[in-house]
């Protein structure tokens, strides 16, 4: 029996997600380096700290440890957020906030409340590749928009906003990642942060900042200032904010955050009542207890530390093996590099090559809402010691030499020599 006539429409526009598929490759390829998910390393992961607020938790002190919880989020928690968001120059109100089952059940939240089925969603040009699935499913249309150096197209939004309403399409929102973007590793500069409030002023649309990667700038060449959230100077109630203990703490726990206009909080709740209608009551004790023991404070500066010396090595290992083949921005905070390719060189046509030699990234074509970016990649240098790094990158520089090889070599068809590619 089939069932495809039974999926809804946006069941039906479903697809599995790059990022997941290469992370289940690890356990069917013998001493496979992946470059792919984004994911914290372990090593960072308080393990002894997190025991001890455990035990204390489950000693049967508090009956209503292992109960349900509110909606909203467990109260302690949500009070606590406030040092949190004053620390990245966030004011806000118990009211306008919401603890979410990770990042990703907040936007899926944004998305049921603010977007009907063929509604224009702004994203960059790449985007994160979860966003796209979020969106997908809430059967929007999603419109890419280019970036400069210091991130989104101003002068593209206003284009794009402009051709789409002259269609006669309604545009609700526009999505970002500021900090470190996911993919891109780009910062966003503050002068742009600015102008893209007024810009959302200006186009009546409003602002969906993702920032799980803001905490993590590296010292060297990046500074807290520099990520300071465009929700911080937001007066008008344009930005709906997302954040998240996953990339800090640990992603077990999923839980997150949304801090958003109080009429938008108040929708989301009653959205998330008929997802879960309870987040995880034990995971944010937990992570209550993390902060108010000052466990979060402590981890920021060893965690900076952690990944700046981690993006050097891949940094270096790319400059070693394939300087003046693949070009790679320096990354200024988060987990990852962004690299092009030779143009002649297909990101999903190589990845075959790559997992011969038992290293594997993410094809850049993923990011793209318009099938951009064939000859890019994403490469996670969050999770892979050093030593793996190294050598990952030399097995990867292997593979691309070797499909530059193969274009070049001659292919017979019938007696006559065919160029391949």
């Amino acid at each position: 029996m089939t069932y495809q006539r039974f999926f809804s429409h946006a069941a039906a526009q479903m697809r599995e997600s790059a990022i997941r598929k290469m992370g289940t490759l690890g356990t069917r390829i013998p001493d496979l380096i992946s470059f792919a998910p984004g994911y914290p390393d372990p090593a960072t992961f308080p393990r002894d700290r997190f025991q001890e607020i455990a035990a204390s938790l489950l000693s049967g002190s508090d009956g209503s440890t292992l109960q349900y919880g509110p909606t909203r989020g467990f109260r302690p928690l949500v009070e606590a957020l406030d040092s949190i968001l004053l620390s990245r120059a966030i004011v806000s109100r118990f009211e306008q906030r919401l603890i979410t089952s990770g990042s990703q059940q907040g936007l899926d939240l944004v998305a049921k409340v603010l977007i009907d089925p063929g509604d224009a969603v702004l994203v960059e040009l790449p985007t994160y590749a979860g966003a796209i699935s979020v969106f997908s499913n809430a059967l929007a249309d999603m419109v890419g928009v280019p970036q400069e150096d210091d991130g989104i197209d101003l002068a593209a939004l206003d284009h794009t906003v402009a051709r789409l309403r002259r269609e006669g399409r309604r545009v609700r929102l526009l999505y970002l990642v500021p900090n470190f973007q996911n993919p891109t590793g780009l910062l966003i500069g503050l002068d742009k942060r600015r102008a893209l409030l007024d810009w959302a002023e200006r186009a009546d649309v409003l602002i969906v900042e993702d920032d799980p990667y803001g905490d993590l700038y590296f010292p060297d060449s990046a500074t807290a200032e520099e990520t300071r959230p465009i929700k911080a100077d937001d007066h008008g109630g344009r930005v709906v904010y997302l954040s998240s203990f996953s990339k800090t703490l640990a992603p077990g726990f999923r839980t997150a955050w949304v801090v958003a206009p109080e009429a938008l909080a108040a929708k989301l709740e009653i959205a998330k009542q008929a997802t879960d209608l309870c987040t995880g009551a034990l995971d944010q004790r937990v992570v209550h207890q993390a902060i108010v023991q000052g466990v979060l404070a402590g981890l920021a500066p060893h965690l900076r530390a952690h990944y700046q010396a981690k993006c050097a090595v891949m940094q270096e290992a790319i400059e070693r093996d394939l300087g003046g083949l693949v070009t790679c921005a320096p990354a200024r905070g988060g987990f990852f590099l962004w690299a092009t390719l030779p143009p002649q060189v297909d990101a999903d046509s190589l990845l075959p090559r790559a997992l011969a030699a038992a290293v594997t990234y993410v094809a850049g074509g993923a990011f793209f809402v318009d099938d951009g970016g064939a000859n890019t990649l994403r490469l996670s240098f969050s999770q892979p010691t050093h030593d793996r790094i190294r050598e990952g990158i030399t097995r990867l520089a292997g593979a691309i030499r070797a499909e530059l090889e193969a274009q070049s070599t001659p292919s017979r068809d019938n007696g006559i020599s065919v160029p391949r590619g």
